[in-house]
């Protein structure tokens, strides 16, 4: 009977033990918890104010200069080199903005005579 309970005891541990390595039970909580904070930093959309590259894929900001490729560049069509202001979802890690939205820039409304509520897309 001492035997049974002394195997029962050992094949709980080795099973617990187990279950424990798959889970990585040493790892920090804390470290599972910074992740999702600057996935939701980057979810927000920001305003920049800047030039559309001559290609449409590189929007420059106005405000600091910083250069960013554009995720997509569909968006901006028909506003290569012109000065506009975009929301856009930002990745600083890969230097990269997801635009959402686009209005001309002040100076190009100017000279094309359009009234703001035409300019938007």
């Amino acid at each position: 009977m001492k035997k049974l309970m002394l195997v029962s005891f050992v094949f709980a541990l080795f099973i617990s033990m187990t279950a424990m390595a798959q889970y990585g039970g040493t790892q920090d909580p804390a470290a599972k918890q910074d992740a999702p904070k600057a996935d939701k930093a980057s979810t927000k959309a920001v305003s920049l104010s800047g030039k559309v590259g001559e290609d449409g894929k590189t929007f420059t900001s106005e405000k600091d200069g910083k250069s960013f490729t554009v995720s997509n560049p569909e968006a901006l069509k028909g506003h290569e080199g012109h000065e506009v202001t975009v929301k856009a979802h930002v990745d600083a890690a890969k230097n990269e903005i997801h635009v959402t939205s686009v209005k001309m820039g002040k100076e190009d409304m100017k000279e094309s005579g359009a009234k703001p509520d035409e300019m938007k897309k």
